[in-house]
């Protein structure tokens, strides 16, 4: 199979979809691997790294999608991407239909099949290539907030971790899945007092086992968010419901609660943001602000650092590229239901539940499976 790795055109994205190991793999197992010019630069990997490794160098992505049959990305295909793609093409990246009906519509027209990185379920029900990012988002989180606090950034002038004397400051976090949980662990080694809300309480049970002093683990609902945001320096929104678009916990009448210039970090801004004024940003213009509120919602957060990024990420999604070019979608989704659960839309139909229930379209069965 011929397999190409485009250079990342969305803006301050500095990842690359595959690092030279993984072309050296794909080779070596009998397949053809294009690589764009400069894809690597971003994350600090040269040309010559992947035509050292066997990698074919193509000058442009409309040579490299004519030419690739499946074709491995980061992030969600931009409008002249969308052009470039075929029937029966197969992308394999970040998509997150479900917060975008223009994407979802307009990769529809495509006939090309989507196989979202974010929705792909192993065997222990986890979602192996969302963890890694959300790793990085969570770390980030802290760090972007701690930034935004400052008072040149419009920020309420605090200080995470205070200091003798001083209380340090509080930092309430959404969701304890794995972005909640980093979040809430950097945030803790800042000094910061945190509260960290779920509704699993066997999550909840787990992580007060496992986590610092400073962490207070507390369940989920109206009230309780609603006294955190009186006392929140910082929020951190990491909600995640796979494949769907987030919910809502904070509306725009709840931003009247919180301290002008705190800082909201909405982490879900990649499924629609899990605060009703959320709105996508860019690394370039990160923040805006409402009702006194400091808002961060960057769509590609780990992009920033796109070193530790792609590594992190390449290691995860190395074997399912492997599966993709060895059996090709049709067979690899029949005989693996972690590549099952990640193909979206089958050449051109859409077949991801939580997406045509976020639009309200029709969920269609791909013929593969039978």
């Amino acid at each position: 199979m011929i397999v190409g790795v485009p250079k990342e055109t969305k803006r301050d994205e500095y990842r690359v979809a595959m690092l030279p190991v993984g072309v050296e793999e794909l080779v070596r197992a009998g397949h053809e691997v294009l690589v764009e010019r400069t894809a690597g630069a971003g994350s600090g990997l040269s040309d010559a790294a992947y035509t050292g490794s066997g990698a074919r160098l193509v000058d442009s992505a409309a040579e490299l999608f004519s030419r690739a049959e499946l074709v491995v990305k980061v992030k969600e295909p931009q409008r002249p991407e969308l052009a470039l793609l075929r029937p029966g093409q197969v992308l394999f990246t970040y998509f997150h239909f479900a917060a975008d009906r223009g994407l979802t519509e307009g990769f529809l027209a495509t006939g090309a099949t989507a196989v979202a990185y974010e929705t792909l379920r192993d065997d222990r029900g986890r979602l192996p290539l969302l963890i890694p990012m959300s790793e990085v988002a969570g770390r980030m989180s802290i760090q972007e907030g701690a930034k935004y606090l400052e008072k040149p950034q419009m920020g309420r002038g605090i200080l995470l971790g205070g200091v003798p004397g001083v209380a340090p400051a509080h930092v309430t976090v959404l969701g304890a899945g794995t972005v909640g949980a980093n979040a809430a662990k950097v945030a803790a080694g800042f000094g910061a007092s945190v509260g960290l809300l779920d509704t699993n309480l066997e999550r909840l049970r787990y992580l007060d086992d496992v986590t610092a002093a400073n962490i207070d683990v507390l369940f989920s609902d109206r009230h309780t968010i609603r006294e955190q945001l009186r006392r929140a320096d910082l929020v951190i929104g990491s909600v995640l419901i796979p494949g769907a678009r987030a919910p809502h916990l904070i509306e725009r009448d709840d931003l009247k609660l919180m301290k002008p210039g705190a800082v909201i970090i909405d982490v879900a801004i990649d499924q629609g943001g899990c605060v009703a004024t959320s709105r996508p940003t860019t690394h370039a213009e990160p923040t805006y602000v409402v009702d006194d509120i400091v808002h961060y919602c960057v769509t590609n957060m780990p992009g920033a650092v796109g070193r530790t990024s792609t590594y992190a990420l390449c290691n995860a999604t190395l074997p399912y590229v492997l599966d993709l070019a060895a059996a090709g979608v049709e067979t690899a989704a029949t005989r693996s239901q972690a590549i099952r659960s990640a193909v979206n839309i089958y050449r051109g139909q859409l077949v991801q539940p939580a997406v045509a229930a976020a639009f309200g379209m029709q969920c269609e069965k791909p013929s593969f499976d039978a």
